[in-house]
């Protein structure tokens, strides 16, 4: 472990955090809001720690396995300390639970909240909640390899832990190119989705902060009706087609702008997660059908929770309790699948759905064929007996991590209910109660707010990197 170069890291990360404030500075500067004051501290503040830490470079500047895991893990809950600052200094929030719980909510793109009246924030807050949505979404460290100037080519390390999926790919040989690449696409979908809503009438301040919520999968309201503020057909669909490509695997992107067509076209998760959208999107339409007011209402709904909940990001337009128990649960389903891997979005991931699924065939082959060899295949490419043992022991420990956070939760003071959907959003990514049981989050203790940091934060950075930290041998020097 190179614990010199983690603290080293962590510093420059910060100092980049520090020139962030000064975005939300500028609205409040804009706006005449009176608050500039606190937003130059909280830069000031953010960067002295930042300097403090990254005082006395490294001699040894090689990053090893453990030491990526390490710096996400931290990198994160140091960026969820400091971006709670802009909540306390302006009194949004007065106390520092409830702002780190709103920050890492937004840096986790989960969308779960303490504030119960949004439209009552200041411009340069709904700015700073709303932006980061959008730095957790692709991950603050995928930007800072993309800035850097010298990226180390241990970094991969680093893109692997806070990248979502199972397996994570360079798209050329130099990962400081690579994190360009993914940002540069990242932020050309985020300005086009912008585009369109201003087609659609939107002002341009909240289409800037509807697209954060957008590219980020995060799905924080700017109004307190949500997207079904704007009763608007038109920025409804862009909404959920942009939050849909959003969910896409970002190096897909980068094929289509090779024009690798048929590489793309036969991509086993894509073409999964086209046929889970299409289908659930067909099926709640139908259930829904007889309390909507007709059948354009009744698909655009559909396609639009579908859309929203599929890739976690939690934007809605109608009551969900008005539907029926089956539309919920499929929904529920969904939330549990989540989108592509190298995508925005949490869950377990389509691909490791593939995965599964392929698996679970070729032991039924085994069963009828048993002297056979069957091997699996993944795109045209055999299968690593990492991807498949690693997608194994993700599954359970997923689900062990879900019924002890659940327990957990139960055994503090929340109903069985409340703990399974406070577990399911939290460790998913996604702050919607969709089968009852809301939760009041600002009524809850200041551990159980605490508990549902660390969930989120494990959902964000799909568990091991979070727990990789508790083990003893991490902190061993070899």
């Amino acid at each position: 472990m190179n614990k010199r170069m983690i603290v080293h890291t962590i510093g420059r990360i910060l100092q980049i955090q520090s020139l962030l404030f000064l975005l939300p500075l500028f609205v409040s500067l804009f706006y005449r809001e009176g608050t500039a004051g606190s937003w130059l501290l909280c830069s000031l503040a953010t960067l002295a720690i930042g300097k403090l830490l990254s005082f006395r470079p490294p001699e040894k500047k090689v990053l090893y396995p453990k030491d990526g895991l390490i710096i996400v893990t931290l990198v994160w809950i140091a960026l969820s300390v400091t971006g709670a600052f802009p909540y306390m200094l302006t009194g949004t929030l007065t106390g520092f639970t409830d702002a780190f719980f709103e920050t890492v909510s937004g840096l986790t793109t989960t969308g779960s909240s303490m504030i119960a009246d949004v439209e009552a924030l200041l411009p340069s807050i709904m700015f700073w909640r709303s932006f980061t949505q959008f730095m957790g979404g692709m991950g603050i460290l995928v930007f800072a390899l993309a800035i850097m100037p010298r990226v180390n080519k241990r970094s991969f390390q680093i893109l692997r832990a806070e990248v979502p999926g199972p397996t994570v790919g360079k798209l050329v040989s130099r990962i400081g190119t690579t994190a360009k690449i993914l940002y540069s696409i990242y932020i050309g979908l985020f300005l086009l989705q912008i585009v369109f809503l201003l087609l659609g009438g939107m002002d341009f301040f909240e289409s800037v902060l509807i697209s954060f919520g957008s590219a980020g999968t995060g799905g924080f309201a700017i109004r307190n009706a949500n997207v079904a503020h704007y009763n608007s057909t038109y920025l409804e669909m862009v909404i959920a087609v942009f939050t849909w490509l959003f969910g896409v695997n970002f190096q897909l992107f980068f094929l289509l702008l090779l024009r690798r067509f048929r590489v793309v076209a036969e991509n086993e998760e894509l073409r999964l997660y086209i046929l889970i959208t299409l289908v659930s999107t067909l099926i709640i339409a139908q259930n829904i059908l007889s309390i909507s007011a007709g059948p354009i209402e009744a698909y655009r709904d559909s396609f639009f929770h579908v859309s929203s909940i599929l890739t976690s990001t939690g934007y809605r337009t109608v009551d969900l309790n008005q539907w029926s128990l089956f539309a919920r649960m499929i929904l529920m389903i969904l939330m549990f699948i989540g989108a592509s891997a190298g995508s925005t979005a949490a869950g377990i991931k389509v691909v490791r759905l593939v995965i599964m699924m392929k698996g679970a065939r070729q032991e039924l082959k085994r069963f009828l064929h048993p002297n056979r060899v069957f091997p699996l295949t993944l795109d045209g490419k055999k299968m690593p007996e990492s991807l498949i043992r690693g997608t194994g022991a993700y599954l359970f420990v997923y689900t062990m991590m879900f019924l002890l956070c659940m327990t957990v939760l139960a055994a503090r003071e929340l109903n069985l209910l409340n703990a399974f959907t406070a577990t399911l959003s939290s460790l998913n990514n996604i702050g919607m109660e969709i089968i009852g049981g809301v939760v009041d989050y600002a009524a809850l203790s200041v551990f159980s707010k605490l508990f549902l940091c660390v969930i989120m934060i494990m959902g964000r950075l799909e568990i091991f990197p979070v727990l990789i930290l508790l083990l003893p041998s991490t902190w061993r020097e070899h």
